[in-house]
């Protein structure tokens, strides 16, 4: 306790004890004069400040029982619980999802990751991912901390692997156990290097607290990584390591620099050296000490400071992006299926119109077809589609494909198309057909978009998504490619009969 703490309680006292002694002399006094007026008044008085009193000395009694009690330690925090529960909630809706998945290998996959984030919301450690190029100089920085915390490092402290290497330590003031994890360079060349380079980075986004290490100013491909990572939310602490090497005036130029191009608070960029130059003496060479305190010192208060929340955020983040991966796979798995719907119903709608021709394209049989091509769709995307439904859908998109053009211009077309490849008595026919093919592939695209959206044409509404599909249909290449196969499955099947 201070020198000036203590005379400003002994002055305290001092004063409080010149009070008391001030109010005691009033009440004898007041005692006095009421004993020669009514005696009756006197001892009634007399009782009550016996009792309050009492009541005082009751008071100071509990009140010096509660603040005299030692603080028990406070109990390990667990993880935020909103946040906690989403992300459990993303794990249950992306298991439900992942049910849907056909390929076996991708599901698995999927529900071994769920089953991993699953075990870290029970986890009690915290893991901090070392991070950066392969010259940064991030193992020799993992070693240094290592040092100046617990001693000298050795092979039992650490849990060495081919991806990385882990370490375990114990940060007085963190109630949780703290991971190192030595991460394999990025940007390295040679057999093997895009493929730690990968693991590296999927360490880095999994990681609570991640240690950026750099030597100099930022190189493009760094800027990058860190731009993708800040916008994810990961946790940064930007090292710049081998500071030593460097002049004092050039260093504060490089820090400048970084503070001005990175979005983060000044106290998050660090200078450390992490392995210094050895020191010329006149008897030998001397290794300084690591130079990392100022690294130390604010890890541990971020560690300390907001820990609990790093792990929170970690875990929802995961969850959620595992649940946009699996989504992002059903999409796909979705997107191939129907295509294949509308390949199949394309090809229909040829037979049918090319069998019985009628003057111009007969949209009204195509709207049929795709009526039946709607439900199908819908079901692919687990949407309520009855036939009804689906056969309003078709004739509102065919009226849609006549209005805007579509119909004349898939004509004139494969009018050009077609004369040079079928003979003169089966044109009419063929074109017919091919048009019902084109139109049928133009309105299940559509359609396929439509579904994408939650059954929502957008804010172009069904022109606009139309338009756009028959623009990617028109490219020569394409038309082309679906000439040769209208030959085979149209023309040929005419020609034949």
């Amino acid at each position: 306790m201070s020198r000036i703490r203590l005379i400003s309680i002994a002055v305290g006292i001092l004063v409080a004890l010149g009070l008391v002694a001030g109010l005691f002399d009033s009440l004898q006094r007041l005692y006095a004069g009421l004993a020669l007026i009514s005696p009756w008044l006197a001892s009634l008085l007399l009782v009550l400040l016996v009792a309050a009193v009492i009541a005082a000395l009751a008071g100071l009694a509990y009140y010096l029982a509660i603040f005299g009690r030692s603080p028990s330690r406070p109990p390990t925090p667990s993880i935020s619980a909103d946040r906690s529960e989403a992300a459990q909630e993303n794990l249950v809706a992306m298991r439900q999802q992942v049910a849907q998945i056909q390929d076996e290998v991708v599901r698995q996959a999927l529900l071994e990751q769920s089953e991993a984030i699953e075990r870290d919301l029970s986890q009690q450690a915290l893991t901090v991912v070392v991070f950066g190029v392969g010259s940064a100089g991030k193992t020799s920085l993992v070693n240094a901390i290592m040092g100046q915390i617990v001693g000298e490092v050795g092979a039992p402290m650490g849990t060495t692997t081919y991806q990385r290497q882990t370490y375990r330590l114990q940060l007085q003031g963190a109630n949780r156990e703290i991971l190192i994890i030595d991460t394999p360079g990025v940007q390295e060349t040679g057999a093997g290097g895009s493929q730690r380079e990968q693991i590296a980075r999927q360490l880095a986004t999994d990681a609570d607290l991640l240690l950026f290490v750099i030597d100099n100013d930022l190189r493009q491909s760094e800027f990058e990584l860190l731009q993708t990572l800040n916008e994810i939310g990961k946790r940064l602490l930007i090292v710049f390591n081998k500071a030593d090497l460097y002049l004092e005036a050039d260093q504060q130029q490089i820090l400048e620099r970084l503070h001005q191009r990175l979005p983060i608070l000044a106290e998050d960029l660090v200078a450390v050296a992490a392995n210094p130059r050895p020191l010329i003496l006149p008897d030998g060479e001397v290794q300084p000490e690591p130079e990392i305190l100022p690294l130390l010192t604010r890890m541990a208060a971020v560690l300390r400071a907001e820990g609990e929340d790093l792990v929170a955020d970690n875990i929802l983040l995961r969850s959620q992006r595992l649940g946009e991966e699996t989504r992002r796979l059903i999409n796909a798995q979705r997107q191939q299926q129907a295509e294949k719907i509308v390949e199949r119903f394309q090809w229909i709608g040829a037979g049918v119109v090319a069998a019985t021709p009628l003057p111009g394209v007969d949209l009204l049989a195509t709207a049929a077809i795709n009526a039946q091509m709607v439900v199908e769709l819908g079901q692919v995307y687990d949407c309520e589609m009855n036939l009804e439904r689906g056969k309003e859908l078709a004739l509102s998109l065919a009226k849609t494909l006549v209005s805007l053009g579509v119909v004349r211009g898939a004509i004139e077309i494969f009018s050009v198309a077609l004369q040079t490849n079928v003979g003169t008595f089966l044109v009419g026919r063929a074109i017919q057909g091919v048009t019902a093919a084109y139109l049928t592939r133009i309105a299940g695209k559509s359609f396929i978009q439509y579904f994408q959206r939650n059954q929502n044409w957008g804010d172009g509404g069904i022109s606009e998504v139309v338009q756009e599909q028959f623009r990617l249909n028109r490219r020569d290449q394409f038309v082309k490619a679906f000439v040769q196969e209208a030959l085979e499955r149209v023309v040929r099947p005419l020609t034949n009969q």
